[in-house]
C-alpha cells in the first residue's frame, strides 16, 4: 500500500515539495563524482566508435572521396544526411528551453540543463560533416570571410557558406546560453569542490556571490539570450533547408521545406530528450527531480510536434502528386516503390505511426518501452533525412546519372563515430558540470511549498471562517487586531 501511495504521489506532482535544499546540492554534486561501471562502459563504447571514425577519415584522406563510394551524382549522400540530422537534434534543447522559460513553464527546470548541453554537442558533431565532405579538409578556412592581399572572398551564393555561418552563430549563442545559466550552480560547485575542480569552478563562476544586483543582472541577461535564441534557432534550420529548396533538383525545390525542417528538428530533439531523460534518471538516481509528470509532458509535446511534422510531410506529398512537376512525381513514386522503399516505409512507420503510442498512459509511464520507442523515433527521423537526399540524387534530370547508391564502410564508420563523439562529449559534461539546475530546482520546490501554503490558508478561511496562518500574519504585519 505504501508503494502504491508513493507511486500515485510521484505521478501527480512535477516535484516533491518536501525535498530539502541541502539534499538537492548533495544529490547533484554526488552525481558528478565516483563514476559507476556503467559510465565507464558507455565511455569505452563511445571512444571505440570515435576511434573507428578517425581511422576511416585518415583512410579517406589518403585515398580520396572514392573510398566513401561517392560519385558525380551522389556527391552528398550519407554525410550531408547525417549533418542535417545532427543540426536538427540540436534545435530542441535550446529552442524548447528558451520558449518554456519565456512562458514560465516550471517543469522545464530539472531537465533543461542536459537538453541545452545536447544542443551544444549536437552542433559540434554536425560541424564535422561539412569538413569531411570537402575531401580537401585543409581548405576549410575558405568558408570564412577572411581578407587576403588578392581580395579573394568566399562565394556567398554557396550553401556551404550559409551552413558555416549558421553553425558558428548558433553554436556561439548556445554555448553562451548554457554557460550563463550555469553560473549560480558553478558557484555552488566552487564552494564544495576540492582538488583540480576548485580552481576550475572558481574561474568559471566569475566571482558569483548571489547578491541582489547579481541576480537581477543574471535574470535580465538570461532572458535576453532566450529571446534572441528563438528566432535564431528557427532561422538556422531554415537556412539548412534552403540548401535543398534553393536548388532545382526534383523533390528538393519545395517551398514548405523551412517549416518542415524546423518541425523535424524539434521532433528529433524531443525524442533525444526522452532518451537522455531516462538514462540520467536511471544511472544517476534522479527520481526525485526527473519525475513521471515531467516525462509525461515531454511525451505529449513530442506527440504534438510529430503530428505537425506528419502533416507537413503529407502536404509535401500532396503538392507533388497533384502538381505538374513530372520528375518530382517520379522521385516520390520511386521512394515508395523503388529500391529505397523499405527505408521510406520505415520512415513513415517510425516517424508517423509510432508516435501514436505516446497517447497511451501505459507507454508514457513504462521506462523500458518508452526508451526504445524514443530511439526508434530518431531512427525514423534519420531515415527521413536520408530519404530527402539519396532518392533525388538517384533519379535526377539527367538519365546518365540514374543509379542506386549504397553507402560504403567509410561513410557508415563516420556516422557511427559521430554518435561516439557526441557520447564522449556528453559523458564528460555530466561528470564535470551539474546536469540538473540546482538553483532552479530549489525555486521550483519553494514555489510549490508556497502554493500549498496559500491553498491551505484559503481553505481554512473559507470553510471555518477562521483566518489561516497567512491571513493572521498579514493582519499582524499591518498592525490590525
Amino acid at each position: 500500500m505504501s508503494d502504491r501511495k508513493h507511486l500515485t504521489r510521484e505521478q501527480t506532482k512535477d516535484i516533491d515539495e518536501n525535498i530539502a535544499w541541502a539534499s538537492i546540492n548533495t544529490d547533484v554534486l554526488r552525481s558528478m563524482e565516483n563514476p559507476r561501471r556503467g559510465y565507464w562502459v558507455a565511455m569505452a563504447v563511445s571512444v571505440c566508435l570515435f576511434s573507428v571514425m578517425i581511422y576511416a577519415e585518415v583512410y579517406q584522406y589518403m585515398y580520396g572521396m572514392g573510398a566513401a563510394l561517392l560519385n558525380t551524382s551522389h556527391m552528398w549522400d550519407l554525410y550531408i544526411s547525417t549533418f542535417v540530422f545532427w543540426i536538427g537534434m540540436s534545435h530542441s534543447g535550446t529552442l524548447l528551453s528558451a520558449i518554456l522559460h519565456l512562458v514560465h513553464a516550471d517543469w522545464r527546470k530539472p531537465i533543461y540543463r542536459f537538453a541545452e548541453a545536447m544542443t551544444t554537442f549536437s552542433l559540434m558533431t554536425a560541424g564535422i560533416f561539412p569538413v569531411i565532405h570537402l575531401g580537401r579538409v585543409w581548405n576549410f578556412y575558405w568558408v570564412m570571410p577572411y581578407m587576403t592581399d588578392r581580395g579573394i572572398w568566399p562565394n556567398f551564393r554557396s550553401p556551404l557558406i550559409w551552413d558555416a555561418f549558421a553553425i558558428t552563430t548558433y553554436l556561439t549563442s548556445s554555448v553562451l546560453f548554457l554557460y550563463i545559466g550555469m553560473i549560480p550552480d558553478l558557484a555552488i560547485c566552487r564552494d564544495n569542490a576540492k582538488g583540480w575542480r576548485k580552481p576550475l569552478y572558481t574561474w568559471l563562476s566569475l566571482g558569483w556571490r548571489g547578491d541582489d544586483r547579481q541576480w537581477r543582472n543574471f535574470r535580465f541577461t538570461y532572458l535576453m539570450i532566450a529571446c534572441f535564441l528563438i528566432p535564431l534557432a528557427v532561422s538556422v534550420h531554415s537556412i539548412v533547408s534552403m540548401d535543398f529548396a534553393m536548388s532545382i533538383m526534383p523533390g528538393w525545390h519545395v517551398t514548405t521545406f523551412p517549416p518542415y525542417f524546423v518541425a523535424g528538428a524539434l521532433y528529433s530533439g524531443c525524442a533525444a530528450i526522452i532518451t537522455l531523460f531516462i538514462l540520467l534518471r536511471y544511472f544517476f538516481k534522479f527520481e526525485h527531480y526527473m519525475t513521471f509528470p515531467i516525462l509525461d509532458k515531454v511525451c505529449k509535446l513530442t506527440f504534438v510536434i510529430a503530428m505537425v511534422w506528419t502533416y507537413l510531410n503529407l502536404v509535401e506529398f500532396a503538392s507533388v502528386w497533384y502538381g505538374h512537376d513530372i520528375p518530382s512525381k517520379e522521385v516520390l513514386i520511386a521512394k515508395a516503390t523503388g529500391p529505397y522503399s523499405p527505408f521510406f516505409w520505415g520512415m513513415m512507420t517510425f516517424g508517423s505511426v509510432l508516435p501514436f503510442s505516446l497517447l497511451s498512459k501505459w507507454v508514457r509511464r513504462n521506462m523500458y518501452v518508452l526508451f526504445f520507442a524514443s530511439i526508434f523515433l530518431n531512427v525514423g527521423m534519420w531515415l527521413e533525412r536520408w530519404m530527402i537526399v539519396t532518392p533525388t540524387l538517384s533519379l535526377g534530370y539527367h538519365p546518365q546519372a540514374f543509379n542506386v547508391m549504397w553507402p560504403g564502410w567509410t561513410e557508415w564508420a563516420m556516422v557511427g563515430g559521430s554518435f561516439g563523439w557526441f557520447g564522449m562529449l556528453f559523458l564528460i559534461f555530466v561528470k564535470v558540470f551539474p546536469c540538473v539546475s540546482m538553483y532552479e530546482v530549489k525555486e521550483m520546490v519553494f514555489h510549490r511549498k508556497r502554493t500549498i501554503y496559500e491553498d491551505v490558508d484559503e481553505m481554512m478561511t473559507l470553510h471555518s471562517g477562521v483566518p489561516g496562518p497567512k491571513a493572521q500574519a498579514q493582519t499582524q504585519t499591518s498592525g490590525g487586531a
